[in-house]
């Protein structure tokens, strides 16, 4: 086991790193009522499909880079250390989708897209956030070729902006995923008064709407989503946990208090070593779980949920103690500290709590021991 990054891992970040500080700007959100289309949310996205990120990690043979998800948490903990603004958790989550359940002949049609700038969005928590709820969920009717769908979908990641949205529905009384169009008769999008502004997040409302069925769907595929989904948050999470700490110790060198800078001051010194100790625990967790789902290790999904559980934990932690060395200056508009405050806590219940991903390790371990 080798999880260590390798030189090229650390140009690809490095060059990630160049990019978004020169594109991604956070200022236009340091007001009341902002939201995200204040901040360069479409423009970032041409100059990302530019880059190649919408297709990063589709295989080759569907027009995509191939790179594999070390690769990609060298980019998404630049996107996420800057909370950079755009759709691209949606489209990652919707081509997951489409890879996993979608036939060869669905793969070659939509993935190809991807670097053309399709964007995607992933449907599959009901209205009251439960994502493995059978009971109230979209149902999908046969109608001629195709299906019709109804029913109500919520949380759902960049909705809006997608071209496309890939839906979980109950068919016959399993979950399958179908395909709709987001201009489609009967599709209404709200989008949710969200308190991390710097990511769009939509109720859907679906009324006979026409959808195609992928047709390789199954049980399987929405825990093989939801563990790539689960590493994109947690690296995320890392890397805001050390933009945090940085921006902590800058401050706590040159506020003056008493005739000495605040760091030379016990409590804060406390303060910023829980938080370095919680970005090197981070980095690591986030790397493995990366490199476990690169290799299609055994115990990928194991690493992947345990990552979000323990990042998300933290970065709630590291943004309190953040603003806590700051003092009250830290919670104003003014200060961009309270859009990462706002970020570690909706990425803590995006897809469940720490506490539910705990409980989702015990049954694993379980399992496994049985």
């Amino acid at each position: 086991m080798n999880f260590a990054l390798s030189e090229d891992h650390e140009f690809l970040r490095d060059s990630a790193a160049k990019f978004v500080d020169e594109q991604v700007d956070l200022s236009p959100l340091l007001r009341p009522g902002a939201d995200v289309s204040d901040a360069g949310y479409d423009q970032l996205w041409d100059k990302i499909v530019e880059l190649g990120w919408s297709a990063i990690t589709v295989p080759e043979a569907y027009g995509g880079l191939g790179m594999d998800y070390v690769d990609l948490i060298m980019i998404i903990g630049e996107t996420g250390r800057t909370l950079a603004p755009s759709p691209l958790l949606g489209t990652l989550s919707g081509a997951w989708a489409i890879e996993k359940a979608g036939s060869e002949a669905q793969k070659s049609e939509l993935l190809p897209k991807l670097a053309e700038g399709l964007k995607l969005a992933l449907a599959v928590a009901d209205e009251n956030g439960a994502y493995d709820n059978m009971d109230s969920d979209v149902t999908a009717k046969p109608s001629g070729d195709a299906f019709k769908l109804s029913g109500t979908k919520s949380f759902v990641v960049d909705a809006a902006s997608a071209d496309k949205i890939v839906v979980s529905a109950l068919n016959e009384g399993r979950k399958d995923f179908f395909v709709i169009d987001r201009n489609a008769a009967g599709v209404d999008i709200e989008v949710l008064q969200w308190r991390d502004i710097t990511r769009e997040v939509c109720k859907l409302v679906l009324n006979d709407v026409e959808a195609e069925r992928l047709e390789q769907s199954s049980d399987d595929v929405w825990p093989w989503v939801r563990d790539r989904m689960y590493l994109v948050l947690a690296a995320e999470n890392a890397a805001g946990i050390r933009m945090v700490l940085d921006d902590a110790v800058t401050y706590a060198k040159e506020r003056i208090a008493f005739g000495r800078p605040i760091g030379a001051f016990q409590a804060i010194k406390h303060q910023l070593a829980n938080i370095a100790g919680s970005a090197e625990g981070a980095n690591a967790i986030v790397q493995y779980a990366a490199w476990a789902l690169s290799e299609d290790d055994g115990q990928g999904s194991l690493a992947a949920t345990m990552a979000q559980s323990y990042t998300s934990e933290h970065y709630k932690e590291a943004t309190h103690r953040n603003i806590q060395v700051f003092g009250a200056i830290g919670f104003t508009w003014e200060m961009k500290n309270h859009l990462y405050y706002k970020r570690a806590r909706c990425n803590a219940e995006l897809l469940g709590s720490p506490a539910s991903q705990r409980e989702q390790v015990v049954r694993m371990l379980e399992q496994e021991a049985a």
